[in-house]
């Protein structure tokens, strides 16, 4: 097959998906808020600034090399910030934590910059900060950027690990904050 065919087959692939039929945006919403899933305040900072944002859209991809991926919105303040520096932290928050999820989600109304007045930070081989009470944080570089729908699904090698005190992790489910 050549090149020009397998594009031919992409742009049929492409129109094929934008004809897909889904389900409305508020039963989709409300179906995925009884996934429940760990609470991140993934970190970014560097030449292009520093800045934080809670997440839950995050999941391992391999272990050799150690990889994950994390997705963020492209309207997302974060967003330039963290295309800039091509690092992020994974930093996964423990029960109790709730304060410092909403802080980084926005819910305070803190601003970017006096985010990080919640917590104790360091860093790791990123630069990008690491919550030191986090159950389990993943220091990463930027590998690979995909856009798919509204969000950047973004894959980063773990060059760094840093473990918390042993204890419980803050999760979401049906809209509200539990520990496991």
């Amino acid at each position: 097959m050549s090149f020009i065919d397998q594009h031919d087959d992409m742009a049929g692939a492409f129109a094929a998906i934008a004809e897909l039929k889904t389900v409305d945006v508020k039963l989709f919403r409300d179906a995925m808020c009884r996934l429940g899933a760990a609470v991140h305040v993934v970190t970014t900072d560097g030449p292009a600034g520093k800045s934080g944002f809670t997440a839950t859209a995050v999941c391992s991809v391999s272990d050799s090399p150690a990889t994950l991926l994390m997705c963020l919105n492209r309207s997302a303040t974060s967003m330039p910030v963290l295309r800039g520096n091509g690092v992020f932290c994974v930093n996964t928050l423990r029960a109790g934590e709730e304060v410092i999820a909403d802080t980084f989600a926005g819910r305070t109304k803190t601003a970017r910059e006096e985010r990080f007045a919640s917590g104790q930070w360091t860093t790791l081989a990123t630069g990008s900060p690491v919550l030191l009470s986090a159950v389990v944080a993943f220091d990463c570089r930027v590998r690979e950027v995909k856009s798919v729908a509204s969000h950047d699904v973004y894959f980063g090698v773990v060059e760094a690990l840093h473990s918390g005190p042993a204890g419980a992790a803050l999760v979401y489910h049906d809209r509200a904050y539990k520990q496991v």
